[in-house]
């Protein structure tokens, strides 16, 4: 895992654009009970959803769930595309560019046993390509013991057809 990781807490997606400042957050938050042992929360995260792509252009739509046992005060989603996105980008509220493959989407509050907000995305690639391998993963889950990794990372191949693909 990359150390930007260290820089995302409540607030996420935020914290990747304010660079230095979220990074100097995460840290006042490590160290503000020092030998104070608080125990994580269990969650089981997953991701539902689909993807398309037609003429350069991918569509992800996807809603992040919580099976439980805990709820989790908010979470980031990964997207990691095969193919570089377009310089420009329009991007939800709550998302954003992580790299030249990459988008995160704070996901919200997760009640246990239930859903957090849907993420609707339409992102353009640098250049139109026949395939786009989507791999979706938690990147962020505020420490929470996750112990059914196999439903919240996933990999999708989304042939250039329009059809749309489930996960």
């Amino acid at each position: 895992m990359d150390e930007e990781v260290v820089a995302v807490r409540r607030g996420a997606a935020r914290s990747v654009v304010t660079g230095l400042a979220g990074l100097a957050g995460a840290v006042g938050l490590l160290c503000a009970a020092p030998g104070a042992a608080a125990a994580a929360p269990e969650a089981d995260v997953a991701y539902h959803g689909r993807v398309a792509l037609a003429r350069g252009e991918l569509r992800v739509w996807l809603v992040p769930w919580n099976e439980g046992p805990s709820e989790l005060p908010d979470s980031t989603v990964r997207l990691r595309l095969s193919a570089e996105l377009a310089d420009r980008q329009d991007l939800a509220a709550g998302c954003v560019r992580a790299g030249a493959r990459e988008v995160v989407c704070e996901t919200g509050p997760l009640p246990r046993h239930g859903q957090g907000r849907h993420i609707g995305l339409v992102l353009g690639l640098k250049e139109p390509v026949p395939e786009v391998v989507v791999r979706i993963d938690t990147w962020w889950d505020g420490g929470a013991a996750d112990r059914n990794l196999a439903n919240n990372q996933h990999a999708v191949l989304a042939l250039d057809t329009g059809d749309t693909y489930a996960f």
